[in-house]
């Protein structure tokens, strides 16, 4: 996997009780456009983006890259799982040169509140331990994002530091 260390990608895909976490396909392109263009899923991520732009921009096979998962339920793309290297430019880290692996998420609003974050991130960072043993994984997010503040604890993440970016105060925690 490039940037994350030896491991193949993409991986064969993980199945969870009720998800598939996947490479990304041409029928995930709608649901890459609606995740961006969403207000809701954007409110904590820098705002919406036009969605005419969007449909000009996306590639026809979105999203193909290593670190990032596709969450399907039942056929349909729901929403991405990324594991990716930190950029050591940006606040908040564990080690002095940066490049922590850092777990993110996005899920559409439908996708809510039914514990679908919860199970595709803990398969995610599940697959990470198991590919890289022993290697830490980073969380960051808005302090004021509730539900990403409930999801970290959830998944186990403890709080390292605070500190602002973004005009806003953020959260930086990590699971060992």
């Amino acid at each position: 996997m490039t940037g994350l260390g030896p491991v193949a990608w993409p991986p064969a895909p993980i199945t969870t009780a009720r998800l598939v976490l996947r490479e990304s396909e041409a029928r995930d392109r709608a649901g890459f456009v609606e995740l961006f263009a969403s207000p809701e899923v954007r409110t904590y991520l820098g705002g919406p983006r036009p969605r005419d732009e969007l449909e000009r921009a996306v590639p026809e096979v979105p999203g193909r890259r290593p670190g990032l998962f596709v969450v399907d339920l039942d056929g349909a793309m729901i929403g991405t799982v990324t594991l990716e290297r930190r950029d050591a430019e940006r606040p908040g880290h564990l080690l002095t040169d940066g490049g922590e692996a850092e777990l993110g998420y996005m899920f559409l609003p439908d996708a809510w509140g039914h514990g679908y974050a919860a199970e595709a991130c803990a398969a995610a960072l599940d697959w990470f331990a198991a590919a890289l043993p022993g290697e830490p994984v980073v969380l960051c997010t808005q302090t004021a994002n509730t539900p990403s503040m409930r999801l970290a604890a959830k998944l186990g993440f403890t709080e390292v530091e605070r500190f602002e970016e973004f005009d806003a105060e953020q959260w930086f925690g990590v699971r060992a």
